[in-house]
């Protein structure tokens, strides 16, 4: 399924399960644990419209080559980091997708859940594939954080794998792993001490 950013349908973003895969094209930005920082602690107004927007926890590499900005490398950094500005993010703002790396809190899956919002996870160690699906960069905000935290706005075609980790059902897919894989040290562990 591909995605077109913003997002304007809550259909969509309801359509999409723990598991499901799926690719973004149109307006994405990336967003650090500064840029979340000032927008909620510091209680600066944001200086995009964060309304369905695709949010991607990333310090792309940007260069500059010939009075552009070219993303040499966009891999996800770990979105845990921003956990705790996440839910006030999707609430305050409407943001309907994050894109990151890892497992988020409790907190972040009842937000999805009550404001329609997904968690998608982006494989790590996969920049140099994440940067071939940027077709431009259409600007940079608060640059003064430096370059990995900067806000940067890409256009993207076809961005992804990204796969869905927390849904807006309340589903968690890395809680449901860790989970079944605790019920099964359980039953290991007690076969073995009954032994």
């Amino acid at each position: 399924m591909i995605i077109k950013a913003p997002v304007k349908n809550d259909n969509i973003i309801r359509e999409l399960r723990i598991g499901d895969v799926f690719y973004v094209s149109g307006t994405i930005y990336t967003m650090r644990d500064q840029a979340h920082r000032r927008i909620l602690e510091l209680h600066t107004k944001p200086p995009i419209d964060l309304k369905g927007a695709v949010i991607y926890h990333c310090g792309p590499i940007v260069k500059r080559i010939n009075e552009k900005w070219t993303v040499v490398s966009a891999g996800p950094t770990t979105s845990s980091r921003m956990d705790k500005y996440i839910p006030d993010l999707i609430r305050e703002f409407g943001i309907k997708i994050i894109i990151g790396k890892g497992e988020l809190s409790e907190k972040v899956v009842t937000a999805c859940r009550k404001y329609c919002a997904i968690y998608g996870i982006f494989p790590g160690g996969m920049g140099a594939l994440a940067a071939r699906s940027i077709q431009e960069v259409l600007g940079v905000e608060w640059m003064d954080l430096g370059m990995p935290e900067a806000i940067w706005k890409l256009k993207v075609e076809k961005f992804g794998p990204v796969f869905v980790a927390i849904d807006a059902h309340g589903d968690s897919l890395l809680k449901n792993v860790k989970d079944i894989v605790r019920k099964n040290v359980d039953r290991l562990l007690s076969s073995i001490c009954s032994d």
